[in-house]
């Protein structure tokens, strides 16, 4: 079933138009709150397989489904009136055949109404990114360290020192030139983002790889401080949410122990006249 609603105010074409102008805002979200405070602020809003670790308590994000993609799309697709809505395709969603990702890519666009899907890989994914486009789905790329592929990498590492840079370019220009509207460089060294953000005709979103990227994105419970189990280098908190709302939780604790709350104004009386003079919600 379709979802109605209104249609993104900025497309992926728009954002193509973006290279090398004003920089891309860029944050992820997972629910309809969430999304409404971005929307007001972001040119994209991401819908990241992210998802698993910071809402559903997951080591990675390989666990994530279909399903959840599609519960949380909607969920933000709610909440999104002006900024392009991407979805991630989860593992496992895409990697078998361009087949395969077509009719997964498809659903998410059906089910959210989501204006683009994202991908993990480079020269290998390129087949892929080509079938997508040639058949009407935008596909943003992404290159570097690809979580998804953790467990080749080794752990969450910084990818393209040494002769690594020579592939992660290659894998730049592949996925560029195969119709990825934008490309997420994630933890790449500084000089090599870079040189791919000067070499390809799309925007690059950076996410701890270079000021010089198109773009920039964060994992908005990263940069809110809501999600502490660790914390990569490459983000800046600008809040931290989740210590104040430690404190208000024990503060409720410590009322409802002592008997502090509810107070009188939190009740009601058991006359209409009584009410009165009791203020009620």
């Amino acid at each position: 079933m379709s979802v109605t609603g209104t249609i993104s105010a900025l497309t992926p074409p728009a954002i193509m138009a973006r290279k090398g102008g004003e920089p891309l805002v860029c944050l992820t979200a997972y629910t309809t709150p969430v999304a409404r405070l971005v929307d007001a602020h972001c040119d994209i809003v991401l819908v990241g397989d992210s998802v698993g670790m910071v809402l559903h308590g997951l080591s990675s994000t390989l666990g994530v489904t279909m399903d959840m993609m599609a519960m949380h799309g909607k969920a933000v697709r709610r909440g999104i009136e002006k900024a392009l809505l991407v979805i991630d395709l989860p593992f496992g969603a895409y990697e078998a055949s361009p087949e395969q990702a077509f009719a997964n890519a498809s659903r998410l666009m059906a089910e959210t109404g989501c204006a683009a899907v994202k991908l993990e890989g480079g020269e290998p994914m390129a087949e892929t990114i080509r079938f997508l486009t040639r058949r009407g789905i935008p596909v943003m790329a992404h290159i570097g360290l690809t979580p998804q592929a953790v467990n080749a990498f080794g752990g969450y590492k910084v990818q393209g020192r040494g002769e690594a840079a020579t592939a992660i370019e290659r894998d730049a220009v592949a996925v560029a030139e195969a119709g990825a509207f934008a490309v997420v460089l994630e933890k790449v060294t500084e000089g090599l983002a870079r040189r791919i953000t000067e070499t390809i005709s799309v925007p690059t979103i950076g996410i701890g790889a270079s000021p010089a990227c198109d773009g920039q994105i964060l994992v908005v419970d990263d940069m809110l401080g809501m999600f502490a189990d660790f914390r990569p280098k490459f983000v800046k908190r600008y809040a931290e949410l989740g210590q104040t709302a430690e404190e208000a939780i024990a503060a409720y604790a410590q009322d409802v122990r002592a008997r502090r709350f509810p107070a009188q104004e939190h009740v009601f009386a058991d006359t209409p006249a009584a009410s009165r003079k009791v203020p009620t919600r």
